[in-house]
């Protein structure tokens, strides 16, 4: 068993979640969430002149790390609200997670997905129990509508990022990823809406305090890394990004305080380096992974990482793949 220092157990002043929160986070998933695999490539190894270890969340439950965030948020409500149901909003991921996590604790779950989301997504949130209304993301504020339909019927929102106790159970494949490796130089994280790269550098921050946390996003949707250079927080309307799980408008008034004290640089990267990462993960990895799952991987394959023998993680995210929808988009 590897020992770290462990600093910063509180979170620091004016932030919502500690690393006391994303610990007891991990004790809560040890039974439900499965411990990902951490993967390593010689050829990337070779490229990069570095040691580089991937951890997969694309084989966590429901195919990506949301599940961590769900379930922990959903064993912290109270016996009234966990027997009145809970809402939650999502492009797919968030929903498919909050869906099996409330099928397990016997919650009955309603999800609010854009008509356009995979179908692939909407069918297995279905699968796992849940009601799926579907809404057009063109015309429809979803914020507005869980709103409404959770005043309505009096359900708790679980909102996809921005929610301490999601951030926190988020922040947990860091922790594996630590205890599995060791302390890292530098750490690559995707970023929507920010819960898992706000909980990844929290853990990274007590765990192995000189690596560096790098948050990455896709050109089209740059808000996030706008938001981390400019100092003020930034929006972006239904961008057209491959990477469906990163179109979220902007970051959270929760992830994005602990993203700028926390991570120490956003990047953002190509329509053509996401396809290209996705497919080298693909064919040189032999993993499934789904473009926003390679958001991480394609940061480091276009030279994020500025110096060489580094020892760098790369959180996979998820790897539910509407395989039409891609090759469609790769032409």
């Amino acid at each position: 068993m590897i020992r770290f220092a462990r600093l910063q157990m509180t979170a620091a002043p004016g932030l919502s979640v500690s690393y006391l929160d994303v610990e007891l986070a991990a004790r809560r998933l040890k039974v439900q969430a499965d411990r990902t695999p951490v993967m390593t490539s010689r050829t990337v190894n070779i490229q990069s002149l570095s040691e580089v270890y991937f951890k997969c969340e694309n084989f966590q439950r429901t195919g990506s790390f949301k599940f961590r965030g769900a379930y922990n948020a959903l064993t912290q409500l109270s016996p009234v609200q966990q027997h009145r149901g809970v809402l939650a909003y999502s492009s797919g991921n968030h929903g498919q997670a909050v869906a099996l996590a409330a099928q397990l604790l016997g919650i009955h779950a309603t999800i609010i997905m854009p008509e356009d989301a995979p179908a692939i997504k909407i069918l297995a949130t279905r699968n796992y129990g849940a009601e799926v209304i579907l809404y057009n993301r063109r015309e429809v504020n979803r914020e507005q509508l869980a709103a409404e339909i959770a005043t309505e019927r009096r359900l708790t929102v679980i909102p996809p990022y921005d929610h301490p106790d999601v951030i926190a159970g988020q922040g947990t494949a860091a922790i594996e990823l630590f205890e599995e490796v060791g302390a890292l130089d530098w750490l690559l994280v995707c970023c929507g809406g920010g819960g898992l790269l706000a909980g990844c550098a929290i853990a990274a921050r007590t765990l192995s305090p000189g690596c560096r946390v790098v948050g990455v996003e896709p050109a089209m949707a740059d808000d996030a890394t706008r938001s981390f250079h400019s100092k003020t927080l930034q929006t972006v309307e239904n961008p057209q990004t491959i990477a469906d799980g990163a179109r979220t408008p902007s970051l959270g008034q929760l992830t994005y305080p602990i993203i700028l004290n926390y991570v120490h640089d956003m990047v953002t990267v190509s329509e053509e380096d996401i396809i290209n990462a996705t497919l080298f993960l693909w064919e040189r990895m032999k993993i499934v992974v789904e473009p926003t799952g390679a958001l991480a991987t394609a940061a480091l394959l276009a030279g994020a990482i500025p110096e060489p023998e580094a020892r760098i993680g790369v959180i996979v995210s998820g790897g539910n793949v509407d395989l039409k929808s891609l090759m469609a988009y790769a032409g």
